[in-house]
Parts: C-alpha cells; structure tokens; sequence
C-alpha cells in the first residue's frame, strides 16, 4: 500500500481533530479527500508527511513509518500544502535547485530543467517567485513537491485561489502527474474532485463518513427524491403520513418535490394516493443525478443531538 492508516488520532489540548481514521490507498489511485472547515484534512495531511506526530494510531508511506522511519517515509513523497510557502526573492530555478540539494539528486540542474519543463514554467523560469501569479506560484509549488520523484504525492488546495484558465492549467498537470504515482488530493471545488479522483474520502469532526468510488458514493448517498404535479392542490399533512416518505416540499400550491426515507421507488404509492384523493398528476420525474456537492451535503450535515447524516463505508481499494 502506498498509504496506510490505522486508528489515526489527533488530539488539541481536549480537542480531538482526527479521530480513529482506518483507510489505505494502493499505488495509482487519485483519492479526493473532502470535509467542511475544521473537519481534520489538513491535520491528517500534516500527519501523513511528519509534519505533526500523531496522539494514538499509526500511518505509513510506501511501508515506512511516518514517526519512528520520518525520513524514509517523506523520501517517498511530494507535499504541496495549503499555504504554499515559498521564498518571494529567490528566483524559480535557485529555488527548486535548493529544494533538489535537500534530496542530494544526482544530476541536480539536469533535474530542476525537467521539473520546469514538466510544470510549464519555462516562461517564467527567470524571475523571482515574488512576481509570479497565483497559477505560476502554485506550478513552483508542484515542482518542488516532485522534484525528487515521489511516489505519492499529497496535495491540500492545490487550485484554491486560481482563475478558470489557471485551474484547468493545473487540473491538466496533476492529471499528468497522476498516472505515475499515487495522489491525494483535498479540495473545496466538487467539480475538480469529479474531474479528476476515481474514489472520494468525507471526513467530519474527524471521523470518516464516506470511502467509496465516485460513482457508488452517488448511488448510495441521499434519499430519493421525485417531483410530481397535480391538477389541484393536495392535503399536504395525508401526503406527508404516506409510509416511506420522510419529507414534502411545497413548491407553490399544486406542486412539490417528495424526499424518499430511503432508497424505497415512491412512484407506485404516489400515484395510487393521488388517484385515491381524486388529484391528477400532471407530472412525476425524478431530478437529474445528484452530483457530488449534495452528497457532500447530506453526509456532513449535523442533525440535533450533534449527530451527523447517513455513512458510507465501503473501502474502495
């Protein structure tokens, strides 16, 4: 497994960020891993590099250790986080060949030119990184991450910031990236996660609420839900007490759109109940496929009670 996570906790003071996260992830996979503010990506990415030891549990890098064999582990990958620091007055090649000394690579400058080539920064390659956009310091960014040849490569908000022309730039070099190594991969932006991940991690209030392919996580995620419309207006409190439907949401007077408690296929008893209440429907359609924002939605909502919404669980690997 390049990423292997067992019982990974993190504790702040009595604050637990992360708690008991179990996932692996084999070599090639592109694995998205979402969650609202504070739910504990960044922390778990910082655990996964060393940057921050963990307070129970273990992770591993390629088979190292990332607390008792650090050094290994981070030989074995690429790190880009969330603030990409970088150092404004030193200029794009004097940079990476820095960051390539640290590594002791054979063939540093031969290196460094193939990294700028790779990530298109050839035409900035002679300026200082404190005069390029956003989408170019975020190219030096991925650069340093994979100068060494990192078999996995742990990317937190790596498009954050960039305009569209920028964003499809970078998108197209992870993609590229992707098809030699391991990648994971956090991000607020759905369509990004939908563009480029084959499976897709949730996490809230530190626990993992989702593990799944793109397409399964849609399947199994949320509640049905069917729109109809009738000749008149119905008695919305019958409707409501109908088995199986957990909600009804009026859209004017004579139309509304039916959640199912379940993945239950409502139509049959709708139909039956509306002929029995002397209605007429109009119209009865399912909406298009949810896409990943709603799923995202419905698995990280918090209910009263502090609970969370429904689980997916089903170890894509």
């Amino acid at each position: 497994m390049s990423i292997h996570v067992e019982q990974l906790s993190r504790l702040y003071g009595s604050q637990k960020a992360v708690d008991g996260l179990n996932f692996q992830i084999p070599g090639g996979q592109v694995v998205g891993l979402l969650g609202p503010n504070g739910a504990g990506k960044s922390t778990t990415m910082k655990m996964l590099t060393s940057y921050l030891a963990p307070s129970a549990g273990k992770a591993s890098i390629c088979g190292h250790d990332v607390v008792e064999n650090a050094l290994e582990s981070r030989r074995m990958l690429g790190y880009l986080p969330e603030s990409n620091p970088l150092y404004p007055d030193m200029y794009v090649r004097e940079y990476l060949l820095s960051v390539a000394a640290y590594y002791h690579l054979e063939q540093p400058r031969q290196r460094v030119e193939r990294m700028i080539e790779q990530t298109g920064l050839g035409p900035e390659a002679h300026k200082r990184i404190g005069q390029l956009s956003k989408g170019y310091r975020q190219r030096v960014g991925l650069a340093q991450a994979i100068v060494h040849d990192p078999k996995v490569l742990i990317l937190d908000e790596p498009t954050s910031g960039l305009d569209p022309n920028q964003l499809v730039g970078i998108r197209e070099l992870i993609m590229g990236l992707a098809s030699a190594k391991t990648v994971l991969l956090s991000t607020h932006i759905m369509q990004e996660v939908e563009a480029m991940c084959q499976r897709v991690m949730i996490i809230h209030q530190g626990r993992l609420v989702a593990d799944d392919t793109m397409t399964a996580l849609k399947a199994h995620a949320g509640r049905v839900r069917l729109e109809l419309e009738w000749d008149k207006e119905p008695r919305w409190e019958v409707l409501r007490q109908i088995p199986g439907v957990a909600s009804v949401h009026a859209h004017g007077v004579c139309s509304a759109v039916v959640e199912a408690a379940d993945e239950t296929d409502l139509r049959t008893a709708l139909f039956d109940w509306s002929v029995q209440e002397g209605l007429r429907v109009l119209r009865m359609e399912a909406p298009a496929g949810r896409n990943l924002e709603a799923v995202f939605r419905d698995l990280t909502r918090t209910i009263p009670g502090g609970q969370t919404g429904s689980s997916v669980q089903s170890k894509a690997s």
